[in-house]
Parts: structure tokens; sequence; C-alpha cells
């Protein structure tokens, strides 16, 4: 993990209905770093992350991407800029093959030289790349998801829960390529239910509740905070 602090953010508000869905919320990520992002349901994981991404701007707050403030701006812009996402439910083109999927994704994504047939190979696709999207099951459409997003060539990764639904034996792979990307240089933050995986991956973690900072440290002192326990399961 680099010293290089390359995502932070500030005291970010977002309310809907006034209700404050993120609360004063703060994280600091680093380059090639693993960050965990766990909380209950409702606790404004996702929300975050639809913040970070440019698809709600915060009501208050800054979002600084290597020492540059994008809250607010557009999803293609901070993408751009070197940011990408994957989705809990996967939304590839379906009627494209898995390689039109990522062309278009390195085209639009706005770099370019973005390599296919490697990150085809890197994310366990090359024997589907001409397989309509539409044909592949839940987990090979997460790591469709996975691939699209690399072919923008990010700098930070945003993984929203890419565990869920998948079996051991597709946990261990996605755990492994995940630990690759950060040995490769890319920072990624990881929401995650499944804290057993994400305790495989992941660097320290933050935990939500109820929209705010509760905990920062490791997945084995979290599960020993009274706070946390109380927050997962109740007093």
């Amino acid at each position: 993990m680099s010293s290089e602090v390359l995502l932070t953010v500030r005291d970010v508000v977002k309310i809907f209905n006034r209700r404050r869905v993120l609360n004063d919320v703060r994280l600091e990520l680093h380059a090639g770093e693993i960050l965990g992002l766990v909380g209950p349901n409702g606790s404004g994981k996702t929300t975050l992350i639809n913040v970070i991404s440019g698809v709600y701007r915060p009501d208050s707050g800054e979002v600084v991407f290597d020492g540059r403030r994008i809250q607010g701006m557009a999803p293609h812009r901070v993408t751009h800029l070197g940011i990408n996402r994957t989705f809990q439910v996967p939304r590839p083109f379906k009627l494209l093959s898995v390689r039109d999927n990522l062309r278009v994704a390195a085209v639009f994504g706005g770099k370019g030289g973005a390599d296919v047939d490697a990150i085809l190979e890197r994310t366990g696709l090359a024997a589907l790349a001409d397989r309509e999207a539409r044909t592949l099951n839940t987990s090979q459409q997460k790591h469709l998801d996975l691939a699209r997003a690399l072919a923008t060539r990010p700098r930070l990764l945003l993984v929203d829960e890419m565990g869920a639904g998948q079996n051991p034996q597709e946990l261990k792979a996605t755990a492994e390529q995940l630990l690759a990307l950060r040995d490769a240089g890319i920072a990624l933050l990881v929401v995650e239910h499944l804290l057993d995986f994400l305790n495989r991956i992941a660097d320290r973690a933050i935990v939500l509740s109820a929209g705010a900072n509760l905990f920062e440290g490791s997945l084995r002192d979290a599960a020993k905070d009274p706070r946390v326990v109380e927050a997962f399961i109740g007093a």
C-alpha cells in the first residue's frame, strides 16, 4: 500500500426526503489499497458509492480524487478521471457479445488503449468472449461488470457486492482477481456483506451505521467492537 492518499471523502451528507442517508461520512483510501466498506442494510454504503461515482450530488461535503474535487461531477467525467465501478445488479449490453461490451467501455471510457483480450483472460471470460452477455449466469455477469470497468483503465475501482450469489469456488477466484488488481496498483473500495470474503482481501475496513462512521480498522477488531456488534445484530 502506498502512502499516497488517492481518495478523500470529507464530511459528506446526502439527504433523501428529509432523511440523512449519509451523515458527515469520512474516509481516506490509499493508492494500491483495498478498503472494505461494511454495515447493516440501509447504512448508506451504496449511496456513498453513488456519490463518489457521480450518480448523486452530495448535499454538503467534499470528494477529492488525486487532489481534485469531484463531488457533483457527471459520471462520465468521473470515469475519464480514473474511477469506475461495478453494480450490485450487473448492467451489460445484453445483446452485445462479451468482447464487444468491453470494446464499448474502452472507447467511451475516454482513454483507449485497453487490451481487451488481456482483460478477458484476467477476469476468466476469455472462453465466453463471443457469447451474448444475456446468456451469462449471474457470476459470469458480475465478472463482465468488472471487466467492463477495467476496460476504462481505472486507478480506483468501486466494487459493490460482487461476492453476492457466488459459490465458494467462484468467491475464491474473485478474491484472487481483486488482490491481483491491488498488486497492479489499482485502489479498491469494496462494499460487501460476506465478511469472510472481505476479510481475505481488505487491508482495513470502515463500518457505517445509519449513514455515519462507526468504526475504522481491521475486520477482526470490528468483530470485537460492541458498537459494531449492536449495529449488526442489535443490543
